[in-house]
């Protein structure tokens, strides 16, 4: 086990930095640094003068060598001004110029400066990844037990009446995206001129010009309630349940045909019994990857849902940063992405030793 861990994680660092560079090598594309030179010092500059401010903060090297510097493994860039003053990647970050570090990168702990939010990229990280840390979580307690329920019991008696309903539910949430089912719960649930709130308040049970459910999450950074929580967990949950419950579906219609099932029923074991002890350990295997998969899908799959319900958190951030060009921030977005990606599958691979006694690793 130890060996295989140690190989997965070799895998995982060689595969973050192929991944890494090719987001850096997009994101500092010519055309890309140009606009974010006129976005910094002047929309009216010329080409000499962009040119002048690309040389001035150290983008006119080249790519491999500051794809160094941005990990640390290569001394940041440095200039002398016609002042004398030193500036460098390093010297501008440091209080004292003399004892600024040679490197300054990933590996120091450094993720660059915001240009859009002017802070340092850690911060700005840090508490948008908090925010959508929580949604993540309601998301998956919400999303894992209605799939996993809905796939069981369509799965358990396949081509039943039950089997079709359940697996047409599946079917029409998955193919309803986030942004169409996102407006329909605000137009249904979180408007006071048509849905459902009009009519709770003609009837006396919400106050006049009420909503029943906030359409505005960004109350929820400071306190969460289930009225300015429920819409957007509900979007993405419901867009998720779908296909975990498709695959949950599957696997238990395929392990309910075993002979070991055949066998249990023969014995004239309860159908309950069956499903709970013989069935559903087996049946939970394909879904536990789906699942694992799942949360690398939450963390960049809630750009339009957080955007929608202007929930400032990890996907609002992504997208506030691909916006305004903001290069640092969308390194270090990448980068967590892809984090979260390769430990997630190397969970659900170690998963599967404890799920599945016949699995082993050599």
């Amino acid at each position: 086990m130890l060996l295989f861990l140690l190989r997965r994680v070799g895998v995982m660092i060689v595969t973050a930095l192929c991944l890494t560079f090719v987001v850096f090598y997009l994101t500092n594309l010519p055309a890309k640094l140009e606009t974010l030179a006129k976005t910094q010092a002047g929309s009216r500059m010329t080409d000499a003068e962009v040119q002048s401010w690309l040389v001035r903060n150290g983008y006119d090297q080249p790519m491999l060598v500051r794809y160094g510097e941005w990990l640390g493994v290569l001394p940041g860039w440095t200039r002398t001004e016609a002042d004398g003053q030193m500036r460098g990647r390093c010297i501008d970050r440091a209080p004292d110029p003399a004892s600024a570090p040679a490197r300054c990168g990933i590996m120091q702990g450094y993720f660059g400066h915001s240009t859009r939010f002017r802070a340092p990229v850690s911060q700005v990280i840090g508490a948008r990844l908090g925010a959508t840390g929580w949604l993540m979580l309601w998301v998956l307690i919400v999303m894992v037990p209605m799939a996993l329920v809905v796939g069981i019991l369509a799965g358990m008696r396949e081509g039943s009446r039950t089997d079709r309903s359940l697996s047409t539910f599946a079917i029409a949430s998955t193919a309803t995206p986030e942004y169409v089912s996102g407006v329909v719960f605000i137009a249904l649930l979180a408007s006071t001129t048509v849905g459902l709130s009009p009519v709770l308040s003609s009837w006396g049970w919400l106050p006049p010009n009420t909503a029943l459910f906030q359409g505005n999450a960004r109350s929820a950074l400071d306190q969460i309630t289930f009225w300015n929580f429920t819409l957007p967990v509900m979007t993405i949950a419901l867009y998720g349940m779908g296909y975990v419950a498709r695959i949950t579906r599957a696997s238990m219609t395929e392990v309910m045909t075993q002979q070991y099932i055949r066998t249990a029923r023969l014995k004239g074991v309860s159908f309950p019994n069956i499903v709970m002890r013989h069935a559903l350990r087996n049946a939970l295997i394909a879904p536990f990857t789906v699942i694992m998969l799942k949360i690398p899908w939450l963390l960049n799959g809630v750009v339009v849902v957080e955007v929608l319900f202007s929930y400032p958190g990890f996907g609002w951030v992504l997208f506030e940063a691909a916006v305004n060009n903001d290069i640092e921030l969308l390194l270090a977005a990448s980068m967590v992405a892809v984090a979260v990606v390769l430990l997630t599958q190397l969970i659900s691979d170690v998963g599967y030793v404890f799920l599945n006694p016949r699995i082993r690793i050599s």
